[in-house]
C-alpha cells in the first residue's frame, strides 16, 4: 500500500531535522552519521531511522546504537523545537543493510556478465 503524501512529508521533515540534530551533538561519531531513510508509522508514534553503515565494524555499530539510544531524549526535544509538532515519534535507530544487499547484487551481475563475455570469446 502506498504511503500518503502527508506521511511522506513527515518522514522527509523528520529526516532533515534528525540530520541537523545529529550534527549538533557533542559526540564526533554521531556527528558524522548519515541518515538514509526514515519510516514512520501512520499515527507518527514510531519512526525507524536507518543509518548509513559507512565503514563501521560491528562493535562500532553497537556503540553508535547505544549512544543514539542515550541521546534519544535530546534528539526528540530538538525535533519538537524545530518542527513545532506537539509530539515526537519514538525513535528506533538501525543500520541500513539494503546498501550491502545492493552491492552484493551488483557483484553477482558483474560475474554473470563476465561469464557471458568469456562464453562469447570461447565460441569464436
Amino acid at each position: 500500500m502506498d504511503k500518503s503524501i502527508r506521511l511522506q512529508r513527515t518522514e522527509s521533515v523528520l529526516k532533515e531535522i534528525l540530520q541537523e540534530a545529529l550534527c549538533s551533538l557533542g559526540d564526533i561519531k554521531l556527528n558524522a552519521l548519515g541518515i538514509t531513510n526514515v519510516n514512520c508509522s501512520k499515527g507518527k508514534y514510531y519512526a525507524e531511522v536507518l543509518i548509513h553503515p559507512d565503514f563501521h565494524t560491528q562493535d562500532e555499530q553497537k556503540q553508535i546504537l547505544s549512544s543514539l539510544k542515550k541521546a534519544e531524549g535530546i534528539l526528540k526535544e530538538y525535533v519538537l523545537n524545530s518542527s513545532g509538532w506537539y509530539k515526537c515519534p519514538r525513535l528506533n535507530f538501525s543500520f541500513d543493510d539494503s546498501l550491502e544487499k545492493t552491492k552484493t547484487l551488483d557483484d553477482i551481475f558483474a560475474q554473470i556478465a563476465k561469464k557471458k563475455n568469456e562464453g562469447k570469446v570461447d565460441d569464436s
